[in-house]
């Protein structure tokens, strides 16, 4: 049963997303949050499995509410609710420590598929978007030459797994891509993950870009 906990400063949207989740044979929403520092109590207190976290709500806002979360070491995983016009906040979220991000008015089968992806682990990245996103925020920025000192310690293999990550590839796809099976492309992501100290992909990926060793436009 995976656990879920809705923070949203709208009722209408909280209880939207508890009607779609509840329906679900293997999903239970735990509790809900009107903002982000209520959001932090109630997590510490459920510990569910995903957050389902709005960026602007009063008091603290979704971004350091997810920075919080990391900073003690929650295990939930944080989903960021979202629309396009706010694309600054999701790249600052992910920064923060959220696992992916949604769209507000994504489809029930989205939303449901994404508490599901990142409840166990899985990249939440809707690849078009999340690579538009992570290039738009670091195109300007210089490039990190420590960290892709550690980028470039990674074998050849775990190199070119980031790249493939860093296009917003599914493990599916990377094992097309390099001709390996998803076994192998599990294996290559957490030795990297270990090396790079990263908490999951999407961080591998923020740093990839911010590294400098992957830029904006490639793949």
């Amino acid at each position: 049963m995976t656990r879920v906990l809705i923070a949203d400063d709208q009722e209408l949207v909280r209880t939207g997303f508890r009607l779609i989740l509840d329906l679900e044979p293997d999903m239970e929403v735990v509790g809900e949050a009107a903002d982000g520092e209520q959001c932090v109590r109630a997590v510490a207190e459920h510990d569910p499995d995903v957050v389902l976290m709005d960026v602007r709500m009063p008091v603290l806002d979704g971004i350091q509410a997810t920075k919080r979360l990391t900073e003690a070491h929650r295990r939930s995983r944080v989903l960021v609710l979202t629309t396009f016009d706010i694309d600054e906040y999701v790249f600052e979220a992910l920064r923060a420590g959220a696992a992916g991000f949604l769209l507000k008015d994504a489809p029930r089968e989205q939303l449901v598929s994404a508490v599901r992806q990142a409840a166990v682990g899985d990249a939440l990245l809707a690849p078009a978007v999340t690579r538009r996103l992570i290039e738009r925020f670091v195109r300007s920025a210089p490039g990190d030459g420590e960290l892709r000192e550690h980028i470039m310690a990674l074998s050849d293999r775990e190199r070119q797994v980031l790249t493939q990550l860093a296009q917003g590839k599914s493990n599916a796809e990377i094992g097309r891509a390099l001709f390996i099976g998803d076994a192998t492309v599990k294996t290559h992501i957490a030795r990297m993950l270990a090396k790079l100290g990263a908490r999951d992909r999407v961080q591998a990926i923020v740093m990839a870009y911010e590294s400098g060793f992957v830029t904006p436009g490639e793949g």
